[in-house]
C-alpha cells in the first residue's frame, strides 16, 4: 500500500472537511458562520442543479453547528447532559 505524504488529512473526503471547518472557525465570525451553514443547506435543497450539490447539505449542517452548543457537543461525541441547577 502506498503511503500517504501529507499524514492522510488532505486525501480523504474527512480530511479535506475537518481542514475547511478549522479554517471557517478562525476565519469566519461567529454569527456569519451560521449564515453561511444556513445558505450551504439551501444551496443543498437544489442540489440537482448543476453547480449545487446535495455534499452541501452536511457541510452546511457542520458549519452551522460550530455555533450551536447542544450540535457541538454532539458532533464531538460528548452526550452528557449538562448539569441541571437548582
Amino acid at each position: 500500500m502506498p503511503q500517504e505524504r501529507n499524514g492522510g488529512t488532505g486525501r480523504t473526503l474527512r480530511g479535506r472537511m475537518a481542514r475547511f471547518l478549522v479554517r471557517t472557525r478562525s476565519r469566519v465570525p461567529p454569527g456569519l458562520r451560521l449564515v453561511l451553514g444556513l445558505l450551504l443547506i439551501a444551496g443543498g435543497i437544489v442540489g440537482f442543479l448543476p453547480v449545487l450539490g446535495f455534499w452541501m447539505i452536511p457541510l452546511g449542517v457542520m458549519v452551522a453547528a460550530l455555533d450551536v452548543k447542544p450540535l457541538v457537543r454532539r458532533f464531538r461525541g460528548d452526550r452528557r447532559t449538562p448539569p441541571k441547577s437548582d
